[in-house]
């Protein structure tokens, strides 16, 4: 159910601001830098060599990141006045994908913390922080799980759609079992993310309680070093859970309003919206902040990055001098 048909649905409701405009603009205004930033990762990513556990989970981060970018305006088009229903039916099934995608990312978050977790705390493990094998393997299972039961019954228990006049919202294109399935799948994603907010929590205040017991163990007074490791997990606590937790809060209740939906005022359900969707752009932020984040966990990242940029610096001066006729000097 999307904000801009439930505003045509619920027209009674005039003491609510009509701001529907608002969260479109933002997916826009946001679609250039997510794809400058994504961009950037997968060209990085895609010339870092697969050498340890994280830049395996790291490489499906960015995958997942560049399919929420591509699928942005779309969802964001479909809220436009007058869009065309072809459209509108496009983005309803892509945005399965799309929600998809987003627990994909929650998950290899997860799994980042985890092969953290047990690269400081249990150095001589081989299982978990050092075998590719299983870390590939895992990688393939999170994509196939999440999709496997998420999009695809999302997608599969829609119905066909001969009247394109009656579609007013996605929740028209499901089956009644479908409406069902919806309200199961959303909890479980919802469990699934709190789940992962722990274990994310517990792992990055363990690594950076251990880090700093082993600086003071040692007798360093490093206390530079002791602030860079704890703004590194604040930053990555907080970035998580800025981004992903108000969406969460919020999307329980809305899902029982979306569902059964004459149970509910108009004003209710645009209120709801509104909250909804703009705490969705807020989760989506994430994949803004990500590849920035990736600077500050990975050192190959930010090497692979820094040594990629000189290339192309050189590159472009090169081709500068050589179409102003200037020799390049040898030594």
């Amino acid at each position: 159910m999307t904000w801009n048909q439930e505003t045509h649905n619920v027209s009674e409701c005039e003491s609510f601001p009509n701001n529907h405009d608002v969260v479109t603009a933002l997916y826009f205004l946001m679609f250039p830098l997510a794809l400058l930033l994504n961009g950037v990762a997968a060209w990085v990513s895609l010339h870092l060599k697969s050498t340890s556990n994280f830049v395996v989970y790291l490489k499906n981060l960015v995958a997942a990141d560049i399919i929420m970018t591509l699928i942005m305006p779309i969802k964001a088009a479909r809220d436009l006045q007058d869009v065309p229903k072809t459209l509108y039916i496009l983005s309803c099934y892509l945005s399965a994908v799309f929600y998809s995608a987003l627990y994909v990312c929650v998950a290899f978050l997860g799994c980042i913390s985890l092969d953290r977790f047990f690269k400081i705390m249990t150095p001589n493990s081989k299982l978990f922080s050092k075998n590719l094998i299983f870390s590939k393997v895992l990688s393939g299972l999170i994509w196939v799980t999440v999709f496997g039961c998420t999009a695809l019954p999302n997608i599969c228990f829609s119905k066909l759609v001969t009247n394109m006049t009656e579609i007013s919202s996605c929740m028209i294109l499901k089956e009644p079992v479908g409406l069902k399935i919806h309200e199961v799948i959303v909890i479980f994603q919802n469990a699934f993310f709190w789940i992962v907010s722990v274990v994310l929590a517990v792992c990055y205040i363990s690594i950076a309680n251990k880090v700093i017991q082993s600086f003071r163990n040692s007798g360093s007074s490093n206390n530079q070093g002791q602030k860079k490791i704890k703004l590194r997990v604040f930053l990555v606590v907080v970035v998580f859970f800025v981004s992903f937790g108000p969406y969460h809060i919020v999307r329980i209740p809305y899902t029982f309003q979306q569902v059964n939906y004459s149970s509910f005022t108009g004003c209710n359900i645009l209120s709801s919206t509104f909250t909804k969707e703009i705490s969705l752009w807020l989760a989506s932020t994430n994949i803004c902040m990500v590849p920035i984040l990736y600077i500050f966990l990975c050192r190959e990242f930010k090497e692979k990055l820094v040594s990629m940029i000189k290339n192309v610096s050189i590159s472009f001066k090169a081709s500068a001098d050589k179409a102003k006729g200037i020799t390049p000097q040898r030594s």
